[in-house]
């Protein structure tokens, strides 16, 4: 009887172990995000700093470098997903810290762990990237409600 309830306890915390791992999101890096870029058929906008989406690492350019001090973060947002695929329309920012006002946002990835707001300014509900419940298709994670996003140091 004790074997069996040893078992039964050593089972209850590798399980929860495991469900609490498979929640943690995986940041992207800067070659999903150029990988993404380039073969998307989303219709993409950009703001904040420029990007090289054609170079990108490939031609050993680091075009999310940091600048003026400030870490780079780079966020994709956008309006829709189908099934396990993020897309639509999709807005890119690349730059320092802010709040992104980013309403009708269904998806985003980033390479930093950003927070999305379910209003503007930043404010109501937040969640964050790096804790993201719903994993989509190529480092995206679902979010539906968001209305704004976090962009920290």
């Amino acid at each position: 009887m004790i074997f069996g309830t040893a078992f039964f306890a050593i089972l209850a915390a590798a399980t929860a172990s495991a469900v609490h791992a498979a929640a943690i999101t995986t940041l992207a890096s800067e070659a999903q995000m150029m990988h993404f870029l380039n073969t998307t058929d989303a219709e993409l906008k950009f703001i904040g700093k420029p990007i090289d989406v054609t170079s990108g690492m490939a031609a050993g350019k680091n075009s999310l470098a940091r600048r003026d001090g400030l870490p780079n973060t780079m966020v994709i947002y956008c309006t829709a997903h189908v099934d396990q695929i993020c897309g639509g329309t999709c807005t890119v920012y690349n730059g320092g810290p802010t709040c992104i006002n980013a309403p009708g946002t269904a998806c985003l990835m980033a390479t930093n762990n950003v927070g999305f707001c379910d209003k503007g300014a930043c404010g109501g509900s937040c969640n964050q990237f790096a804790s993201c419940g719903d994993r989509l298709d190529n480092g995206f994670c679902s979010t539906p409600g968001t209305s704004s996003i976090v962009v920290s140091a």
